[in-house]
């Protein structure tokens, strides 16, 4: 019998409300609307959740580095056929490029969200 169950994954930023709409509409997920300026929740399919927490002093990680490092990223996954679409659609919603996949030899492709964490896009089949 498991401990615990997961709730959800939480990642501080500065602006809870802008990253959690960068999300939801990265995953076509939802925001919460009962969400506060502090906490704000994205909602997806099946009870999944991202939560978003406010940190003033956030200070954001550097790719790639082992004196900053990540603590956590997320891997998302698309389709083959779709990442140079996928790439596009992202850094409208304000990602940055940081780290190609040499013409998708390597399957993913690493972004840093307008708050700074990274995240990937990775190949799936």
């Amino acid at each position: 019998m498991a401990i615990a169950t997961m709730n959800t994954v939480v990642l501080d930023c500065p602006d809870p409300q802008r990253l959690a709409e960068f999300y939801a509409q990265v995953l076509d997920w939802t925001v919460d609307p009962e969400s506060s300026r502090e906490w704000v929740d994205v909602d997806g399919p099946g009870g999944r959740r991202l939560s978003f927490q406010e940190s003033p002093g956030f200070v954001p990680p550097q790719w790639p580095s082992l004196e900053h490092a990540q603590q956590l990223h997320l891997d998302l996954n698309v389709p083959k056929e779709r990442l140079d679409e996928a790439e596009k659609e992202v850094i409208e919603l304000g990602a940055r490029l940081i780290q190609s996949d040499d013409g998708g030899k390597r399957g993913f492709r690493v972004y840093l969200d307008p708050a700074g964490h990274p995240f990937c896009l990775c190949v799936c089949d």
